[in-house]
């Protein structure tokens, strides 16, 4: 199983109303199943601020969370869903990171 499947099948225990799992580890330097940007619309979220929904998500994520160098949030109640209608664009890479400079 990929680790995008794995992504989203543990982020059903928050009862997705919408969920897209993209992998974008294409558009950076730290190679394959790297860098995921998660759209997850859900009633769980209702009256709670940005850094409870995405500790949710971490939580709910476990282990898996060591696994991803980098994890793009965007956590929407169904209302604010049907106002927004859809996520950002992720940004360009810039490339490059620490990690990859030469010691």
């Amino acid at each position: 199983m990929s680790k995008r499947d794995q992504i989203v099948a543990a982020l059903q225990a928050i009862e997705p109303q919408h969920l897209d799992v993209l992998d974008e580890s294409h558009m950076h330097s730290r190679g394959l199943e790297t860098h995921y940007k998660v759209v997850l619309v859900s009633p769980v979220f209702d009256g709670l601020n940005a850094v409870k929904r995405h500790q949710k998500i971490y939580a709910t994520l476990g282990d898996l969370m060591g696994q991803v160098h980098a994890l793009a949030l965007h956590t929407y109640t169904p209302s604010e869903w049907q106002q927004q209608g859809a996520a950002p664009d992720s940004p360009t890479c810039r490339g490059g990171s620490k990690h990859d400079l030469a010691h």
